[in-house]
């Protein structure tokens, strides 16, 4: 194998991104020192964008449109208890 093209092909073996101490995803890039999903290594905040209102009430945030709500209910139907 030559140094050109052929060799290219085994440069995805190592991975790039790792486990979050913040936010326990696998978006930490190991290289840049930066979390790709929650901002951390870059900014001592939560990375947040309007456009991902969907996501913050996902994940306990403050959401716009009632939509946390709607989320807390369907969570809460799934876990109660049944007598």
């Amino acid at each position: 194998m030559g140094k050109g093209t052929p060799s290219f092909g085994k440069h995805n073996k190592a991975a790039t991104h790792s486990i979050c101490r913040r936010c326990g995803s696998r978006s930490y890039h190991k290289r840049k020192g930066v979390c790709a999903a929650c901002g951390f290594g870059r900014t001592a905040r939560l990375r947040t964008y309007n456009w991902n209102v969907k996501i913050r009430a996902a994940n306990g945030q403050k959401a716009r449109n009632g939509r946390k709500e709607m989320f807390i209910r369907k969570v809460k139907g799934k876990h109660t208890k049944k007598h």
